[in-house]
């Protein structure tokens, strides 16, 4: 691929979009498009005014809060200048101080007499509490000095922005020292002595003054048309002035590269060469005159060297002047004046050397600014190219060997390479693995290649983690010619570069074989390539993480497939549960619509059955139009999506349920929410505890399991985890109860369930309950979206502790089933090596205390509340707050900590059953249906 025929394109991974309503999961990566793009900016950048736009709009761009970024670069060995506003950073104080540590500072403010003015409202010291202002060091190459600092103004930093950072830091240093480098190597310099100075210079010399006179105007002339920005055609008219001042049949400038290290020509006599010739700066007596600015002829070159350059010019040499040509700005010798065969078969004279001289008092300003200019057009292109590059890395992250193909075929376009050949690193076996060799791919019968990664100049930069640049292979003692020997290819020089991760950690090592267009690979190369290396090492590392990322979604993906097998509804289970239609809630029981009603004294095989008879009587099945097959399919497959822990278990999921549609048949919910909201509602019931393992957060977090995982920096583990199960029941063939919905609907179905279902963590409800409290005092308002939102998380924690609402058999049965649950947790947390709280810690919890405080700090102020809201719902406070009663009235009879050895609170009963003959609850009007005692046929529990 040539560099202008360059194309890259930026591709952001998404999964398809279904046209019917679906719930799709994205694939993000850890490198997001703010960052790409951020890091493609710092790599474009040239000059000190471009620096100082990309870090600001950098750091805007990452960090969106950002109020303000002030932008310092340093100049000299101390001075850190703003330009906006004009003026120095203090070389004392606290923010000087800061820097000098050579560490990011996140503080609550800075000294406003160190600030200018415009900056002292987002970083003057005190800043409130939710604003920062940070202190960012840019560090040099050694890490041991800041050649940029910037102040921003901004939120408090996220651990995202935090890794943000790290990255950005990194560009921007190797940014900041390109752009030194630049200005180092691109200094414009100034004017050439004047006229009469050059003269003056010259007089000493035995030239006439008629001569000089003809020199003058000669020069004159030739300074007008130096006006061409194009080096080619600047050194076309100089090279042909001093044609005819020598009397020369050819002419030619040898230019000395920045490092001192070649020599290279663009034009020969009338001829723009297609590409230039590059030869060593020691070839001949060339580098001679370099380091003694003195002139040479034909006469102090070897043959060898004469030959060489008659091969350079097409002809033979008779003879020949070479001039060293200084600038005026450094003193260096930045070409070589060569003149070549003077007319008439004639040596060159010191007369000819005066004419190249004088010349060059007046052009080689122009020459050098020129050339200057030649080479900031280049380095801007290469960064173009380098953009383009880095663009089209990004994307080939699905498939590491492609990467690496590409790679192979950007680096050898980049630094015009012969050959290319990358190395990933298996830390494994310690071992440096290639599958690419010079853009082509091994292909599957041949065994990848693989060499000890402490060996051979790949395993030298492997190991230090160093750039190594060998201008001739043969003669280093790292470089073995067996290979070559055996298969005729001969090796000149290599430029070998580590590929580093966004850790700096070595993950692979590229190997440039043979310059195409030089001796050998220059400085430009080599900062070249390490700019490339961070591409590169940000692109194979995605890739590979990519990669896990796709296999970890197969093995999701698979382990699903399994889930869903054993969850699998049979067709004739759904035709058993359909066979005689659905029974009306009164045939279930007189009571099932009252909130006396215990809905666990139904047997477990009656209960999806329960739950289609509320489906109809609720009037979903109509308004949302819902197929029955799809519905019953749905409420088989969440039944069968619980786990058979002592409490969360199915038979809580379907009371949980029930308790949602008493709220609705006696307290009038359509009067306070929309319908799609209610529905929302009892779908989130049934779904709200799916695959509950019997343990809590804090469980999850302290056990790093899988789903602490997942969902540990979200907040609410278990209870994202059960939303997510929902979602894979309602994408399941045949089980998605709102195919029917509009696109906007369905979205909006899957965003309550979801913030339904958050809010069964209680430690949710007690950060709104203040905002409950308030709602209640001022009056509930329908539409009030945040209003119908607060309520519809309140509802939610009274259906999921309802049992606490029923008759003192049923909560005395629950807590023993609560505290099941709670002590194997326990005993799980011990064996971990870790102290279990005291209600999970069967050798410590006093039940009865337990169950006070809960009933007294969260179930009363709850069901109060909603007796606040709901005139109707006062019976259900007055039995919340009877059956503590009772707990305290029993409490005496509890003379152990933890359960008895039957893991049964049944003696309870007996104290509660003679306090009722004796009449110490008085007259209930209300009959308790289906409390749960030994004779009760439920099951689940």
């Amino acid at each position: 691929m040539s560099k202008r025929g360059r194309r890259g394109q930026q591709v952001f991974l998404r999964p398809e979009e279904s046209s019917a309503p679906a719930l799709t999961t994205r694939l993000t990566t850890t490198l997001s498009e703010q960052l790409q793009d951020a890091l493609l900016r710092l790599a474009a950048v040239v000059n000190v005014r471009s620096l100082r736009d990309a870090l600001r709009d950098s750091i805007q761009e990452l960090l969106p809060s950002t109020e303000c970024v002030c932008v310092y670069i340093l100049e000299g060995d101390s001075r850190l200048l703003c330009d906006d506003p004009p003026h120095e950073l203090p070389k004392e104080g606290k923010i000087r101080s800061i820097v000098d540590q050579l560490k990011r500072c996140q503080c609550a403010g800075l000294p406003p007499s160190e600030l200018p003015e415009k900056y002292r409202v987002c970083l003057a010291t005190p800043l409130p509490a939710h604003r920062r202002a940070l202190v960012i060091p840019i560090l040099d190459q050694g890490r041991d000095k800041a050649i940029s600092v910037l102040l921003v103004g901004c939120k408090p930093l996220t651990d995202q922005d935090e890794l943000y950072l790290n990255t950005l830091e990194k560009h921007a240093s190797v940014a900041c020292g390109r752009v030194q480098s630049v200005q180092t190597s691109y200094q414009r310099p100034p004017l050439s002595p004047s006229p009469i100075q050059s003269h003056n210079a010259l007089l000493r010399l035995s030239v006439s003054d008629q001569d000089y006179c003809e020199l003058d105007r000669n020069i004159l002339q030739l300074c007008g048309e130096l006006y061409d920005l194009d080096a080619a055609s600047l050194q076309l008219k100089v090279i042909n002035y001093l044609q005819q001042q020598t009397q020369s049949q050819c002419c030619c400038l040898l230019l000395v590269s920045e490092d001192n290290h070649q020599l290279f020509c663009q034009v020969v006599g009338d001829k723009v060469l297609e590409e230039e010739i590059s030869f060593p700066l020691m070839f001949g007596r060339f580098g001679q005159v370099v380091e003694k600015k003195k002139s040479i002829t034909l006469q102090d070159i070897s043959v060898e060297e004469r030959r060489q350059l008659s091969s350079m010019l097409g002809c033979e040499i008779s003879s020949m002047l070479c001039v060293p040509v200084a600038s005026r700005a450094t003193g260096q010798v930045v070409a070589l004046a060569c003149a070549f065969n003077k007319q008439g078969g004639q040596r060159h004279t010191e007369t000819d050397e005066h004419a190249i001289q004088h010349c060059f008092c007046y052009t080689s300003t122009v020459l050098t600014s020129t050339l200057a200019f030649q080479k900031e057009q280049k380095l801007k292109v290469e960064c173009q190219a380098l953009l383009q590059v880095a663009k089209n890395l990004f994307t080939h992250l699905d498939d590491v060997s492609v990467l690496l193909q590409e790679i192979v075929v950007e680096a050898r376009n980049l630094s015009d390479a012969e050959i290319c050949s990358v190395f990933l690193l298996d830390r494994l076996s310690h071992e440096l693995v290639a599958k690419v060799f010079d853009g082509g791919l091994v292909s599957d019968e041949e065994k990848e290649f693989r060499i000890p990664a402490d060996q051979g100049i790949a395993g030298h930069v492997a190991t230090t983690g160093q750039i190594l640049n060998i201008k001739d292979a043969y003669s280093h003692p790292l470089f073995y010619r067996g290979v070559d020997d055996s298969t005729g290819f001969k090796t000149r020089n290599i430029l070998c570069f580590p590929i580093k991760d966004e850790n700096n950690e070595v993950i692979g090592v590229a190997e440039l074989v043979n310059k195409t267009n030089g001796p050998w690979f220059n400085r430009f190369d080599e900062d070249l390539a390490t700019a490339f290396s961070i591409y590169c090492g940000i692109s194979i590392a995605h890739s590979l993480l990519y990669k896990k990322v796709h296999e970890a979604q197969f093995r999701s993906h698979l382990a699903n497939e399994m889930m869903m097998y054993h969850m699998k509804v049979s067709e004739e289970e759904v035709s058993k549960l359909l066979v005689s239609g659905l029974e009306p809630v009164k045939e279930i029981h007189p009571c099932f619509a009252e909130f006396t009603y215990t809905p666990r004294s139904l047997p477990d095989d009656t209960t999806p059955m329960g739950i289609l008879s509320m489906f109809e009587d609720m009037g979903f099945i109509n308004t949302y139009k819902i197929d029955l097959h799809t519905l019953a399919r749905f409420c088989l497959m969440v039944k069968k999506g619980y786990r058979d822990p002592p409490y969360h278990n199915w038979m809580h999921a379907f009371s949980v349920s029930h308790f949602c549609y008493l709220l609705y048949k006696n307290l009038g919910l359509s009067n306070y929410l929309e319908d799609i909201e209610i529905f929302a509602l009892f779908v989130s019931c049934m779904c709200h505890d799916l695959d509950h393992r019997g343990t809590n957060n804090s469980f999850q977090v302290a056990s790093q399991s899988v789903l602490a995982a997942l969902y540990s920096s979200e907040g609410s583990v278990m209870e994202r985890h059960h939303f997510a199960q929902a979602i894979a029941i309602l994408n399941t063939h045949g089980c998605n109860i709102f195919d029917k919905f509009s696109r906007k609907d369905y979205q909006r179905m899957l965003d309550l369930m979801r913030d339904i279902i958050l809010a069964t963590d209680l430690a949710h409800h007690l950060r709104i309950f203040k905002d409950l409290q308030k709602m209640a005092d001022n009056g509930y308002n329908p539409r009030n979206r945040t209003h119908r939102s607060l309520l519809l998380c309140l509802l939610m924690t009274s259906c999921d502790l309802s049992d606490q609402t029923k008759g003192w058999k049923t909560t005395r049965k629950i807590a023993e089933l609560i505290y099941k649950e709670f002590f194997s947790q326990g005993d799980l947390e011990k064996a971990m090596g870790n102290r279990p709280s005291e209600m999970m810690d069967r050798e410590k919890a006093y039940i009865p205390e337990l169950q006070i405080s809960f009933m007294e700090h969260i179930a009363m102020p709850i069901y109060k509340l909603l007796s606040e809201l709901f005139p109707g719902a006062t019976e259900l406070y007055e039995r919340v707050a009877a059956n503590r009663e009772q707990w305290t009235k029993v409490s005496h009879k509890f003379t152990i900590r933890g359960l008895p050895s039957n893991n049964s609170l049944d003696f309870l009963d007996q104290e509660y059953e003679l306090l009722q003959s004796q009449g110490a609850f008085g007259s209930d009007d209300h009959c308790l249906n289906g409390c749960l005692d030994d004779g009760d046929g439920g099951r689940g529990q």
